[in-house]
Order: structure tokens, then C-alpha cells, then sequence
């Protein structure tokens, strides 16, 4: 059986436009002690936007070992946000699986960093 639908609020194109997702290369990844769950603090290579760091709460799933070298979707326009004495510049994204764990998104084949999502 179907579950049924989630109501969703539409946006505009023009809203759509202005998220600016990319593409990056995770170049570290760190232990996150301090997070109230727990997490991993990511530095990742946007290419011509730089490297820039962020948290994701994405232990349950992978190592910090199998995630360096990873490339993933990152939203980079969301503005920054300070978690805990951390300041994180960028958003990656990913998907829940069915226990809640989350599942990174990532190209189907490797990209140049900095790409964006069309």
C-alpha cells in the first residue's frame, strides 16, 4: 500500500534559481565531539569557490576514512550558520534512509569541482 502524499508547498522557478547547489570534493573529515549528535566535521573542495567547511550528522553510515575523496551535492547560498564554536558555510545534502540514517547525495560520475547542479 501507498503512503499518502505529502503536502508540498510550491515555489516559484525564480525561488529554484537561486539555490545554488554544487558539486565537492571532501577533502577532511573529522571527529564532532562537541555536536549534540553525533556528526563529522567536513572540509570540502568547491573548486573555484574554494574549500569550505561544514557538519553533517552522517555517522551512522560512513567512516571518516570512505568519505575523503567523495564528491557531493552542497548547497552553497544558504548563508552561514554557527553550531556550537563551529561555523559551518555550506550545506550537504543527502537523503534518509528507513532507519533515519542519512544517505549523501552524490553525482553518477565524477565532475570538476565548483560544478552546479542544472
Amino acid at each position: 500500500m501507498t503512503a499518502p502524499s505529502e503536502a508540498i508547498e510550491l515555489i516559484t522557478w525564480q525561488h529554484f534559481e537561486q539555490t545554488d547547489i554544487r558539486v565537492g570534493t571532501i577533502v577532511a573529515a573529522d571527529e564532532f565531539p562537541e555536536a549534540r549528535r553525533p556528526a563529522y566535521k567536513l572540509t570540502v573542495d568547491l573548486g573555484p569557490l574554494g574549500i569550505k567547511k561544514t557538519s553533517a550528522q552522517i555517522t551512522a553510515r560512513y567512516t571518516k576514512e570512505e568519505l575523503v575523496g567523495m564528491q557531493v551535492l552542497c548547497v552553497t547560498n544558504l548563508g552561514k550558520k554557527q553550531i556550537g564554536k563551529f561555523m559551518s558555510e555550506i550545506l550537504v545534502t543527502g537523503f534518509e534512509d528507513e532507519e533515519g540514517a542519512i544517505i549523501l547525495a552524490q553525482p553518477a560520475a565524477t565532475v570538476p569541482n565548483g560544478s552546479k547542479l542544472k
